[in-house]
C-alpha cells in the first residue's frame, strides 16, 4: 500500500540537459505547472546516480546503466535516444589519423558511461588499437598547455567542438557502430524505478506521458527547431540534419542493436551478463500493486 506522504510528492522525472531530447521534453516542460510531475535536470551520469539512489521515479538514463542495474528498473516501451548512422553529438576528435592512435591516451568524459564504453569497444574491436584512457573535461583540456591528442566529446559540447581546427580527424561513433554492426545504436533509454512501481506512485502512466511528449515534438518540429536555434551550436539546416539522424523509438532493430551492444560488453569483460529487456506495462503493474 502506498504511503500518503509519497502520494503527495510530485512524480520526479529525470531530464538529460542535452539538445537531443528537446523534442521529447519540450511539451512536458511547458505543461509542468500543476501537472503532478517535476523535471530534474542533469547529465547522464548524474541521472544514473539519482535513479540508483531512488531519488527519481522515471528518467532518461544511459543504456549501460540499465545493463548494470536492470533489476532496479523497467524500460519505458518504444522510447529511446540513438541513431541509425551519424549522431553528430558523440564524436572522437583527434589531432592525427585515428588509425595511428596506437599507444596514445584518449581523453573521455565522465558524463556518459555508455559513450565511453562504446568508444572502448570501437577502438579495441573495430580499429584493433591498443590505447589508454583518462577522464576530464574536453573544453577545459583543449585550452590547456598540453591538449590531448584525442578526445571524446558528447552532447552539446560535441556540437560546439566538432569542427575545432586543432582536431581535423573525427569519428562519429553512431556512424562507426553502424558500419561495424549494420545496426542502430541506442545511447540512452528511459527507465521506471521498480521501487516507485511497488510503492504505487503511478496514478497515471508515466510512459504515456513521455511517449506523448515525443509525439508532440515530432508533430511540431518547426517549434523545436526555433528553440534549438537559440543555442547557436548549429545552423537551421544543420539542426534539421541533426534531429533527422536521431532515433526516438525502440523498435525491433533498435532492440537488436541494444542487445548487440550488451553482448559485446560481455565479450569485452565490461558486463558480467547481458540483461533482458523488460518493459513497463502500466495496466499490468497497476493491478499488481493495487492495495
Amino acid at each position: 500500500m502506498s504511503r500518503p506522504a509519497e502520494q503527495k510528492r510530485p512524480l520526479r522525472i529525470g531530464r538529460i540537459s542535452y539538445l537531443n531530447v528537446l523534442p521529447i521534453y519540450h511539451s512536458l516542460e511547458k505543461d509542468a505547472a500543476g501537472s503532478g510531475y517535476e523535471l530534474v535536470y542533469g547529465p547522464p551520469a548524474e541521472l544514473n546516480r539519482l535513479m540508483a539512489a531512488g531519488e527519481l521515479d522515471v528518467a532518461s538514463t544511459s543504456s549501460i546503466e540499465y545493463a548494470r542495474n536492470a533489476q532496479q528498473y523497467y524500460l519505458v516501451p518504444d522510447l529511446a535516444i540513438g541513431s541509425c548512422g551519424p549522431v553528430m553529438s558523440v564524436i572522437l576528435l583527434s589531432r592525427q589519423p585515428v588509425e595511428t592512435l596506437e599507444g596514445q591516451t584518449i581523453l573521455t568524459t565522465s558524463q556518459s558511461h555508455t559513450s565511453a564504453a562504446l568508444l572502448r569497444l570501437i577502438m579495441r574491436y573495430h580499429y584493433g588499437l591498443n590505447v589508454t584512457y583518462r577522464t576530464g573535461s574536453a573544453s577545459e583540456q583543449i585550452q590547456s598547455h598540453n591538449p590531448p591528442q584525442a578526445l571524446l566529446a558528447i552532447g552539446d559540447e560535441a556540437l560546439r567542438l566538432r569542427n575545432h581546427p586543432m582536431y581535423p580527424y573525427r569519428v562519429d561513433l553512431g556512424e562507426a557502430w553502424r558500419r561495424w554492426t549494420g545496426l542502430p545504436f541506442i545511447f540512452g533509454v528511459w527507465v521506471v524505478s521498480r521501487d516507485s512501481v511497488a510503492a504505487g506512485r503511478f496514478d497515471t502512466d508515466p510512459c504515456a506521458l513521455l511517449q506523448g511528449g515525443r509525439d508532440w515534438g515530432a508533430q511540431h518540429m518547426d517549434t523545436i527547431l526555433d528553440l534549438a536555434a537559440r543555442h547557436d551550436f548549429l545552423s537551421r539546416d544543420e539542426l534539421v540534419e541533426y534531429f533527422r539522424g536521431l532515433v526516438y523509438t525502440m523498435g525491433e532493430e533498435a532492440q537488436k542493436g541494444l542487445r548487440t551492444f550488451y553482448s559485446k560488453l560481455v565479450e569485452a569483460g565490461e558486463l558480467e551478463r547481458a540483461p533482458e529487456l523488460v518493459f513497463y506495462d502500466h495496466a499490468v503493474h497497476t493491478r499488481r500493486t493495487a492495495p
